[in-house]
């Protein structure tokens, strides 16, 4: 199947992110960004149906000049697999693909990201997965919602988790964090689920991350607010810095108070906790 590659010039870098925050409600699923040159992929089927909302954003951020380009059917793994470099998080956490050399961190996880999002590169998925290392996970049931390679789950499960559900809507992405699960042996731990926010009605969890978008996360805050319990808290990023005020405050509106948050190259993590 044919990509297609979305090339735009932003006012600045800000401007850049921003623009990549806003087409991650897309179908983008990858992207790529130099300074103010913004680089999204997509599907050619897939933009079919977004091309004329995409082009009415754009349009609003007062960028004048894009460019579309089909790029022909190519080995994607194979290019991604000779640029792919390890992340370290905060010297605590290595996350590689399996033709690395094992790491000298205390904990590592094994990914293979086949275009599922997730790989640690992206600030999000730093600020996600230290959030839980920063927290105690033994023994606790958690959701990962949005869970794209698995990672995160990955992650909460090698700390002791009882038990982690990865949820994520993309076919593509539930099938790479099946792969992924079984390649860090947490198979016994960790559930994959193929579905949206209403595979969770009627769970419940101790904690819940989210590294989604802002608008799905404001959606969704009510089903998180009713499968946490008392005591329960929630970890969400995939928003820019910008954002923080906005979520804190949907977020205690659904009785959540806000305890901590960190910021990433402009990108921001909110934690909260269920009162």
């Amino acid at each position: 199947m044919n990509r297609i590659e979305l090339t735009l010039d932003a006012v600045d870098a800000a401007q850049a992110e921003i623009l990549m925050a806003e087409l991650a409600d897309y179908p983008f699923d990858s992207f790529e960004v130099e300074g103010a040159r913004l680089k999204a992929y997509v599907a050619q089927d897939r933009l079919a149906d977004c091309k004329e909302a995409v082009d009415a954003l754009l349009a609003r951020y007062g960028v004048s000049h894009a460019t579309y380009l089909s790029l022909e059917p190519q080995n994607w793994n194979a290019l991604w697999e000779r640029n792919f470099t390890p992340v370290r998080v905060d010297e605590r956490l290595t996350i590689r693909t399996p033709f690395h050399a094992a790491s000298t961190t205390p904990l590592e996880v094994v990914v293979m990201p086949r275009m599922s999002f997730g790989t640690g590169h992206h600030a999000t998925t730093c600020l996600m997965a230290a959030g839980v290392l920063d927290h105690d996970v033994a023994g606790l049931r958690g959701l990962d919602m949005g869970s794209g390679t698995g990672v995160l789950a990955i992650v909460a499960a090698l700390r002791g988790a009882a038990g982690v559900d990865a949820v994520d809507i993309d076919e593509w992405a539930y099938e790479n964090s099946i792969e992924n699960i079984r390649r860090n042996g947490v198979e016994s731990k960790v559930s994959p689920i193929l579905g949206g926010v209403e595979t969770i009605a009627g769970r419940h969890y101790d904690f819940i991350l989210a590294n989604i978008n802002r608008n799905i996360l404001i959606s969704q805050l009510p089903a998180y607010a009713a499968a946490l319990d008392a005591g329960g808290w929630l970890l969400m990023s995939g928003i820019l810095e910008s954002d923080l005020d906005f979520l804190s405050e949907a977020a205690r509106a659904e009785g959540f108070s806000v305890t901590g948050t960190a910021v990433r190259d402009g990108w921001a993590r909110l934690d909260v906790v269920k009162m």
